[in-house]
Formats: structure tokens, C-alpha cells, sequence
């Protein structure tokens, strides 16, 4: 995790610390996986807690449910190297967020309680994480002064803002294309 915060000084002075918890293959079904993450609320130095990032094999897409507590979901599109499009979704327990193909991402808590989610994902699909580690992170870090850009970026656009799903999709069958 050194290696993708924005706080480098605070991150090479401090000692080794669990920054989240991951619980892989909580149930399978139809060829799905759902895996739990929990994010407790220990800041970062200057940035708000937050999971590696990882982007998708195969363009598969992800569904993430907030258990509890409240997120924030950093969603980037990488075309030739370059981002596209980027966007930041807040959700706070029971609302949902679908991750869409060709997007990294980033799951930041921005609370002052543990965040606890849930996803469901193909089991087909795999995650690289080679991108978010050679940049630095994702293209923007959030931060106690509000959100600012990795400068390991060549070229960022502007962040926008989504909003959750507050159901569930009936079928998740698109999660397996």
C-alpha cells in the first residue's frame, strides 16, 4: 500500500499496519463469487482510507454493496494508456454500486467508522493491479482537504459524481459477461 498513498513521507515513516480485510469466496452461485472487504476508518496520513485498486480481466463487471458504514467508489476508464473518464459515487448501507466494464477502482472510506462491503463478481475474472501500483494510486487521492489529483497522471479529466442503486438488480447474469 506504500507505494499507492498520497502521503509518501507519512506512509515511509510508519510501521506496517492491516489497512483492510478481504474474505474471498464468502458464498458461490451461478458463477459467482461474493467476497466481503472491510475498511476500518484509520486515515492515511492526510488521505482517507482506502483499498489498493484493481482493474478487471476480460471486462468484467462488479456489483459492491455497502453493509455498513459508507464509501466512496473511485471509478476510472484507461483507454490506450490514458484515462477517459473518471467518477466518484458515495454510497452509504444498502445502496449499491456497479462497477462497469473497462473501469479500475478504488474503495475509499471516508467515515470515521469501519466500512464493511460486499461484491459480487464471475468467478472468471481476475484482478490486475499493475496499473494503480505503477501510477501511484488512482488518478485523484481523497484527502481532509477534498480530493486532488496524482500528478503520476499524464493527462486526468474532470471528476464527476454518480449516484448509487438503492435495489439490487433482479438477475446478476450480466456480472458472468
Amino acid at each position: 500500500m506504500r507505494k499507492v498513498l498520497y502521503d509518501q513521507k507519512w506512509g515511509k515513516k510508519t510501521p506496517n499496519f492491516p489497512v483492510y480485510y478481504m474474505y474471498r469466496k464468502i458464498k458461490e452461485k451461478n458463477g459467482l463469487r461474493y467476497d466481503i472487504t472491510i475498511i476500518p476508518s484509520r486515515m492515511l496520513g492526510k488521505e482517507f482510507p482506502k483499498t489498493l485498486g484493481h482493474e478487471h480481466s476480460g471486462y468484467f463487471q462488479e456489483l459492491y454493496e455497502v453493509i455498513n458504514g459508507e464509501a466512496i467508489f473511485l471509478l476510472q476508464k484507461v483507454k490506450d494508456r490514458q484515462i477517459t473518464d473518471v467518477k466518484a459515487i458515495k454510497a452509504k448501507r444498502d445502496e449499491k454500486v456497479i462497477v462497469p466494464k473497462g473501469y479500475g477502482h478504488i474503495t475509499i472510506n471516508p467515515s470515521k467508522k469501519s466500512l464493511k462491503m460486499g461484491n459480487w463478481i464471475s468467478r472468471r475474472c481476475h484482478n490486475t493491479y499493475s496499473l494503480f501500483k505503477k501510477m501511484k494510486g488512482g488518478c485523484y487521492y481523497y484527502t481532509q482537504l477534498g480530493w486532488i489529483k496524482n500528478k503520476n497522471y499524464k493527462k486526468i479529466p474532470r471528476l464527476k459524481f454518480g449516484k448509487p442503486l438503492k435495489k439490487l438488480p433482479k438477475n446478476l447474469g450480466f456480472l458472468n459477461r
